[in-house]
């Protein structure tokens, strides 16, 4: 409500009613083309559109949770970088190096969540999430491995089933999704955990707890990976089974 009188809003009804269809008209194509109707209702673009969609378009990337993302992946040659240093024992430099992979840690539970929240999943996000999640855990394994704080094995069955699920997935993608299970995100945890402990130059009790925490996530890796694969076959199974059975009925 304007308050202003009908008689004086600018001509007679009959006037303004053979201007509503093409004033609606206009406001259909500003909706579609992303322009607003100018003064008259021409539906040339408003002054000023085009940089908004840009910056809508800039926006959909460079986002917050693509950001920490980015920040992930920036880390890793940071947390090598401290890790290495010094020899690769030093307390302190083995300090700092933790604090790198904490921060690459948190911000792997953040970013995810950000993008599904305010809907800022992208096509970058999706490709660049998982690869710097494997980036940052794989570096710190390697590292400890390569400097003789974790056996080789323990770095290969981790990095194989993480690795191997990657491909799996990929392989049944035309028949689903496998759905990340609650045990395979607990293992994330356990093994993040892990990880960060033995990145720490720890010793007595704590060392030995470290060995233990470990030991709980190569089994949780060793026994989600197994599921994984349990579901990827009943997911392919299903798949073949439904498209049998389209097919059938199309031909009947």
């Amino acid at each position: 409500m304007t308050g202003v009188p009908a008689s004086a809003a600018g001509g007679s009804s009959g006037a303004h009613g053979a201007r509503g269809p093409a004033a609606a008209a206009d406001g259909a194509r500003s909706e579609v083309s992303g322009t607003a109707p100018g003064p008259d209702g021409d539906g040339r673009p408003a002054r000023g559109g085009k940089i908004a969609a840009a910056a809508v378009n800039q926006a959909s990337v460079w986002n917050v949770a693509n950001l920490l993302t980015m920040l992930r992946l920036v880390l890793v040659p940071g947390f090598v970088a401290l890790m290495l240093a010094n020899g690769g024992y030093d307390p302190a430099w083995r300090s700092l190096a933790w604090a790198a992979f904490a921060i690459a840690m948190i911000t792997d539970l953040f970013d995810g969540h950000l993008a599904r929240t305010y809907n800022l999943v992208t096509d970058f996000g999706k490709i660049a999430d998982p690869i710097a999640d494997k980036a940052i855990m794989g570096a710190a394994l390697i590292c400890l491995s390569g400097l003789g704080d974790l056996p080789w094995w323990v770095t290969a069955v981790i990095l194989g089933r993480e690795l191997g699920i990657t491909l799996l997935r990929f392989l049944v993608i035309r028949y689903g999704v496998i759905p990340a299970s609650r045990g395979g995100k607990l293992k994330t945890l356990t093994q993040g955990v892990a990880v960060g402990m033995y990145v720490l130059a720890l010793t007595g009790w704590l060392a030995t707890l470290r060995f233990w925490v470990m030991a709980v996530a190569v089994v949780l890796t060793v026994v989600t990976g197994l599921d994984y694969v349990r579901q990827a076959i009943v997911l392919r199974r299903q798949g073949i089974a439904e498209r049998a059975a389209a097919l059938e009925e199309k031909e009947a």
